[in-house]
């Protein structure tokens, strides 16, 4: 099997089925943080940033992943530090591998994370 970081997004336009809940699930090794949602539809991975200007600057990285890819999560930044990003098909109406894809490429970025 390929490294899902060493694949590319496929455009899929709404002409494939999402992967079943089942199916996501097989994909979640490969992308450690992430988890599905109940209703199966997006991953989610949570992240607390060292700071503001980490927070940002990360969110700039995932941008130009995102733009490489064509294939655009959910960014969500609160508390100044708090950041989710979320990934799903919309043309599909839930998971495709391409998620897979970029959340794997997200956690190969180098990222300032609060120390605990």
């Amino acid at each position: 099997m390929n490294r899902l970081i060493d694949k590319k997004c496929e455009p899929c336009e709404g002409k494939t089925q999402p992967l079943s809940k089942e199916k996501a699930a097989g994909y979640l090794p490969e992308v450690q943080g992430w988890q599905i949602d109940a209703a199966g539809k997006l991953i989610a991975r949570d992240f607390t940033m060292k700071n503001f200007v980490a927070a940002v600057t990360f969110i700039q990285k995932i941008a130009e992943v995102a733009e490489a890819e064509n294939h655009h999560p959910d960014i969500h930044l609160t508390g100044y530090r708090k950041l989710r990003i979320e990934l799903s098909t919309h043309a599909i109406g839930g998971l495709s591998e391409n998620d897979f894809i970029v959340a794997a490429k997200v956690n190969a970025l180098p990222a300032e994370l609060k120390v605990k």
